[in-house]
């Protein structure tokens, strides 16, 4: 199990307060490394950092779209770890609309608002772009490194709008052509990195994770399920031994990869 042990190893997550990204700090913090909660509210990392087991952990507020943001997360981290191994590319942006009752309106891709769609693609493409930037540079310099960059199922295969149609038949919401769009780029990204990084020790994968249940309706979580051969939506801890596995050297020969965690979802 030494494979899987990341004691002495300096890990950053951002988006680490949403619900998978606390997940990602626990697991990495179990495994013994020191984990750097980065998100855009300093309270509320500061809150997830405080219920992280073991080592040495560090919130701070950080914007993934702000250069001169990024820059001084890393200035932090290096001087107080000296280094930094482990980058989880976890902020992100999902379909959301403040008001319900326009939803399936705004969503479709006809009516897709355009700010809207800028607003995704800056978070989740230039975001990635950005954290890898900042925080993989020093780990090409010191010769190692792993950076996870998590998409999602729906970078690989389009929506089934289906699932979104309530038990009268109507059409509640559509996934929207930006959160697809964007994690299919991110799979991209990650080759490109692997490509132009393993000459330099860092390794750079894919976490493709399915959805996961919270509280969402009844009706879409019996439909998603149904699509599902295991038969249920993703618990937020079902990404744990992927991420771990990720990080340390259990996956040392692996870059430019895929990791579809998704219950089966793409399989059919």
């Amino acid at each position: 199990m030494s494979l899987f042990d990341l004691t002495g190893k300096t890990a950053i997550v951002t988006g680490a307060c949403g619900l998978i990204g606390r997940k990602h700090c626990e697991a990495l913090a179990q495994a013994g490394a020191n984990v750097v909660v980065a998100d855009l509210n300093a309270e509320a990392c500061a809150a997830v950092a405080a219920e992280l087991p073991g080592g040495i952990h560090l919130p701070l507020a950080v914007n993934v779209t702000d250069p001169a943001s990024l820059a001084s997360a890393r200035d932090q981290i290096l001087a107080q770890f000296g280094h930094i191994d482990v980058l989880v590319n976890n902020a992100a942006i999902n379909d959301m609309f403040e008001n319900p009752a326009l939803a399936a309106d705004l969503s479709k891709f006809e009516n897709f608002p355009l700010a809207t769609f800028q607003q995704v693609l800056e978070v989740n493409v230039t975001g990635v772009f950005l954290a890898a930037q900042v925080f993989g540079t020093p780990m090409a310099q010191q010769g190692h490194g792993s950076i996870i960059n998590v998409a999602s199922t729906y970078g690989l295969v389009g929506p089934d709008q289906s699932i979104y149609r309530n038990e009268a038949g109507e059409q509640t919401f559509y996934k929207s052509p930006s959160y697809p769009m964007t994690k299919g780029a991110v799979v991209n990204f990650t080759r490109y990195l692997a490509a132009y990084w393993g000459k330099d020790g860092v390794r750079v994968n894919t976490l493709s994770p399915g959805g996961v249940e919270n509280s969402q309706d009844e009706f879409f979580i019996k439909q998603y399920s149904a699509k599902t051969p295991l038969g249920r939506m993703a618990a937020a801890t079902d990404y744990q031994g992927a991420v771990v596995f990720l990080a340390s050297d259990a996956s040392a020969y692996m870059t430019g990869a895929n990791l579809v965690v998704d219950g089966g979802w793409t399989a059919i």
